[in-house]
C-alpha cells in the first residue's frame, strides 16, 4: 500500500456555516500537599468556542462564558478540519439536550504496543511535545456520533489546535446472525503537525462483561497486521490509507461478536479512541408438538409443548393463547418453562409445557391453541387446533335445529303408527 503522510477523516469536512460552542466538564485528579495525584478527581465547568482557523470567530463562537465559567477554563479551539462542527454536537437553541463532552490533561507518550513502537523508534522526545495537551471526549445528540481529540496548545495559553481526531457514526449496531456488520471508525490528523509525517496505527480490542481481546491490529508505517488476528474480521487497508477509513468489518455476525468494541488510532505519543456497542440479535424459531393435538373429550388433560429456539440474546418471555370458534381469545398463562440451553452456534433454546384440562377450562368444542414468543429480535407465534368432543353444551342454533329433527321424527312415529293401525283394521 501506498502510505500517505496526511489522512483525513470519512466525515464531510464542512457541517454547516459555523462551528458550535461546547459546554462541557474538565476532569482531573486532585493534588495532594505533596504534590502527588490523589486519586480523587474534580470537575469543573468548562467553554470550548470552536473556530476552523486561528485568525477568525465567527458570531456564535464569540458567545461570553457564564458567570459560574473560570476564565481558565473557556477554551478557543482551532479545528481545520471542523471534525468538532458536526451537526450532532450542535444542539438547538433553548433545548435541555446537550452533547456530552469531557476535557482532561493529556501526558503524550510513546506507546509499548508492538504495533505502535515503530513510530517511536528514536528515543528521543520532539521539543513540539513540550506544551499543553488535552482530550476531549464528545457524545452526539441522539446517539449519533461519538467522537476523541487530542489538542495542542502552547504553553499556558488557552488556544489549542486539534492534532488527532477519531471518531464513529455507529455509536450502536444490531445485527441479524449471518450477516455482515460493519462497525464506523474515522479519523483525522493536522497535516501542520510533525507528527503526523511519521506513520499512524489502528487498533480494535473487544470487550464483553470483564472478557476482553485483541481482535485486529494494524502498523500503518510498515504496512503488517499484527499476528493475531480474529476470524473474519479485516479493513479496508486503501480506504484507511487515503481517507482515514478505520472502519472494521466482520464478514459474518456471530452470537460471541456481542460487546464493547473500541477503536485506537495511534500517532507517534498520542492515541485517540472510540468505543461502539455492538448486539447480536435472533427471534426465535418456534415449534407446537403434538402437531395435530389429539381429540380431546371432556375432562381430559390434554399436553401441549412449545419450543423456542436460534434465538439471542437469552431474554425471552413465552404465554399461551387459546381463540375459541367464536373468536373470542383469551390467555392461558405461561405454562411450565424450563431453563434455557445454549447450542454449539451461542444461540439459545428454551420449551414450555401446557396442560389443557378440559374439566376446569370452558374451552367449547374446541379452538386454536396458540404459542406467543416476545423478543428483542420480534414477536413469533405458533398455533395448532384442539378439537374437543362429546357433552358440549349446544348452542342456540344447534337446539332449534335439534328440536326441529324431534319434531320430524315424532310426526315419521305418528305417520308410521296411523298407517299401522289402519291396516289391521
Amino acid at each position: 500500500f501506498k502510505l500517505f503522510s496526511t489522512v483525513f477523516i470519512s466525515l464531510p469536512l464542512v457541517y454547516g456555516s459555523s462551528c458550535p460552542v461546547l459546554d462541557c466538564w474538565f476532569v482531573q485528579e486532585r493534588k495532594g500537599r505533596g504534590g502527588g495525584l490523589t486519586g480523587a478527581t474534580s470537575q469543573e465547568k468548562s467553554l470550548l468556542r470552536i473556530r476552523r482557523d486561528a485568525h477568525s470567530l465567527g458570531a456564535e463562537a464569540q458567545r461570553q462564558p457564564a458567570s459560574d465559567i473560570s476564565p481558565d477554563r473557556v477554551y478557543d479551539v482551532t479545528d481545520p478540519a471542523a471534525t468538532l462542527c458536526h451537526p450532532a454536537l450542535s444542539a438547538p437553541r433553548g433545548s435541555i439536550h446537550k452533547p456530552q463532552c469531557e476535557i482532561n490533561p493529556f501526558l503524550p507518550q510513546p506507546s509499548t504496543l508492538k504495533w505502535a513502537t515503530a513510530l517511536t523508534d528514536s528515543a528521543l522526545s520532539p521539543v513540539y511535545l513540550q506544551a499543553d495537551w488535552l482530550s476531549v471526549s464528545l457524545q452526539g445528540l441522539d446517539g449519533q456520533l461519538i467522537q476523541s481529540s487530542i489538542m495542542r496548545a502552547p504553553t499556558a495559553t488557552k488556544e489549542p489546535q486539534v492534532i488527532l481526531s477519531v471518531s464513529s457514526k455507529t455509536v450502536s449496531v444490531k445485527s441479524r446472525l449471518g450477516e455482515p456488520v460493519l462497525l464506523d471508525c474515522g479519523f483525522w490528523t493536522d497535516s501542520s503537525s510533525p507528527l503526523s509525517g511519521s506513520g499512524f496505527a489502528v487498533e480494535w480490542r473487544y470487550q464483553f462483561r470483564g472478557d476482553g481481546r485483541l481482535v485486529l491490529a494494524y502498523d500503518g508505517k510498515t504496512d503488517r497486521l499484527a499476528e493475531m488476528q480474529e476470524e473474519g474480521a479485516t479493513l479496508d487497508f486503501e480506504g484507511l490509507h487515503e481517507k482515514g477509513n478505520a472502519s472494521l468489518i466482520l464478514q459474518e455476525a456471530k452470537v460471541r461478536h456481542s460487546g464493547t468494541y473500541i477503536c485506537t488510532v495511534f500517532l507517534p505519543y498520542l492515541l485517540a479512541q472510540v468505543a461502539m456497542d455492538l448486539e447480536i440479535v435472533e427471534p426465535p424459531s418456534l415449534s407446537i408438538y403434538p402437531s395435530p393435538l389429539p381429540l380431546a373429550v371432556p375432562g381430559q388433560v390434554v399436553t401441549v409443548h412449545c419450543e423456542a429456539s436460534g434465538f439471542a440474546p437469552l431474554s425471552l418471555e413465552v404465554s399461551w393463547e387459546f381463540t375459541g370458534a367464536d373468536g373470542t381469545s383469551r390467555s392461558l398463562g405461561s405454562g411450565s418453562l424450563t431453563g434455557h440451553r445454549q447450542a454449539w452456534d451461542g444461540t439459545f433454546s428454551q420449551r414450555s409445557k401446557l396442560e389443557l384440562d378440559t374439566s376446569k377450562l370452558d374451552l367449547g368444542r374446541g379452538g386454536e391453541v396458540t404459542c406467543v414468543a416476545v423478543h428483542s429480535g420480534g414477536t413469533r407465534r405458533a398455533s395448532v387446533t384442539l378439537n374437543v368432543i362429546g357433552n358440549v353444551t349446544p348452542s342456540i342454533e344447534d337446539s332449534m335445529a335439534m328440536v326441529g329433527v324431534a319434531l320430524v321424527l315424532y310426526g315419521l312415529i305418528k305417520l308410521v303408527s296411523w298407517t299401522f293401525i289402519s291396516g289391521n283394521k
